[in-house]
């Protein structure tokens, strides 16, 4: 809990900078227009479509009309909600990820040398198929939401999932290499899905939701470089391991020569 602890106090110490609230505020912005503009014009189609869908036509079947229509009315905003979240994660982690992480860490990290693969392409293919998998389970996990607190529970978990397997590689996948990121991947798991629910409850907070996805970039970020730093024992600069306690080499009195 204390490294999700430190990613979180070092995300708001960052947020001092303009350049990180603009990393956070674009994504934000543009999902927001998008799906605001189709919730005034599609909302209605929407519920009708969710009630001619189970478990709406049981309901209606067994008499419980009002049931189904508010269960309808309540899909049909989170399916808004959720198509909103998707939209701006995958603009803040195909977009904004690659910038933000080169200044968050060439700002507090410059130590830490990147030794993995910097591809975009496999960043954008690992969003968008984390994108498929979301929406595939958040629709199968419609029928469920007679569970009491069914409809809240499985999205914040789905959503929790999301977050995880998109910032959390895009956070290294520059930086470690493949073995480092498995040894992460494995010895972190608990904190890197625990990060995850965190944004995914905060993504629930009506507007201030949307700029979550820029948030957890952000988080992921610092909690996947201090993980390699510390998995590193200190620092690879130029190929060349060392320990941060040890003084380079023409290191003298305060000064490098």
């Amino acid at each position: 809990m204390s490294d999700i602890l430190l990613a979180l106090l070092r995300s708001i110490t960052s947020l001092t900078q303009p350049r990180v609230w603009a990393c956070l505020l674009a994504p934000a912005a543009l999902s927001f227009c998008l799906w605001l503009g189709l919730a005034i014009w599609g909302l209605q189609s929407l519920v009708q479509r969710l009630l001619d869908l189970p478990p709406m036509t049981q309901l209606a079947g067994w008499g419980a009309l009002w049931l189904a229509h508010l269960l309808a009315y309540l899909g049909g905003w989170m399916v808004i909600f959720a198509l909103a979240y998707l939209t701006a994660t995958l603009l803040a982690a195909i977009v904004v990820m690659p910038w933000l992480l080169r200044l968050i860490q060439s700002r507090h990290y410059p130590e830490l040398a990147a030794l993995g693969a910097d591809s975009f392409a496999a960043a954008t293919a690992n969003s968008v198929w984390a994108a498929v998998v979301f929406v595939a389970g958040w629709l199968a996990s419609i029928p469920l939401w007679l569970i009491p607190g069914g409809a809240l529970v499985l999205p914040l978990l789905l959503m929790a999932w999301y977050n995880r397997r998109t910032f959390a590689y895009d956070a290294l996948s520059q930086h470690a290499t493949p073995e480092e990121w498995r040894r992460i991947r494995q010895e972190k798991s608990g904190s890197l899905f625990m990060l995850g629910a965190l944004m995914a409850v905060l993504a629930h907070v009506p507007v201030l939701g949307l700029l979550v996805p820029g948030l957890a970039a952000l988080a992921y970020i610092h909690f996947g470089l201090e993980a390699l730093r510390r998995e590193r024992g200190g620092a690879v600069l130029s190929g060349e391991a060392r320990r941060i306690d040890e003084p380079p080499a023409g290191y003298l009195n305060g000064e490098q020569q």
